[in-house]
């Protein structure tokens, strides 16, 4: 019966992948421990044991997305933008213009206006959330950090509505109406929607609906 049990953690933590696999080494001991337990009280530990062995299988995966998807703005009038998701960039990106720095009630705020093909000439205003610095490149990947040509965004933070998943993102604002897609969508936004990245795919989420 010991021997069965232990069979079937082995089970279990293969079955959760390469982490399960490691932990495995460790709750194998605690459950030889659990089986010199009164017999009566055996089946109960194992179990409990098991549950715990089985967490790493039942973590989410990542959700499988493609290097151009359709993203849903509800805070900017509902827009549904084609966003570029780039993993070489770190953060998100919105193209906009007139943008400008305002004091609000000892707040720093920001005011601007879409800059993409459709837009309208609503003005927008939001809370800055900090102010990024950013090195500009050709390619997109935007890496923050102090260097001797450096652009400062105003960074706010988004509600963003991709496929059925909603998540608040920071996102800077700059003009990207040099670009093909008016919103980048870098690591850390790919991070909270835990999402990995087909490059050979396009749109797999379709149009968002949350």
């Amino acid at each position: 019966m010991k021997q069965a049990m232990i069979n079937t953690a082995v089970r279990v933590t293969n079955s959760a992948g390469v982490f399960g696999q490691q932990m495995f080494h460790f709750y194998r001991g605690m459950l030889r421990a659990l089986l010199i337990a009164p017999k009566e009280s055996q089946v109960k530990n194992v179990l409990a044991l098991l549950s715990i062995l089985a967490l790493p299988a039942l973590a989410a995966e990542p959700t499988l997305y493609g290097r151009y998807e359709y993203i849903k703005l509800p805070e900017i009038g509902g827009q549904t933008l084609k966003a570029k998701m780039d993993t070489g960039a770190l953060t998100a990106s919105l193209s906009a213009k007139d943008i400008q720095t305002f004091s609000r009630d000892g707040d720093d705020w920001v005011r601007f206006r879409l800059a993409t093909k459709d837009a309208d000439s609503k003005v927008y205003e939001h809370k800055v959330s900090r102010v990024s610095k950013i090195k500009s490149r050709a390619d997109e990947a935007d890496d923050e950090g102090e260097t001797t040509d450096v652009a400062k965004r105003p960074v706010v933070e988004l509600e963003l509505c991709l496929g059925d998943v909603k998540r608040t993102i920071e996102v800077n604002l700059v003009d990207r109406s040099s670009f093909n897609y008016p919103l980048l969508i870098g690591a850390k936004g790919l991070r909270e929607f835990k999402a990995a990245i087909n490059p050979a795919k396009r749109y797999v989420a379709d149009k968002p609906d949350c």
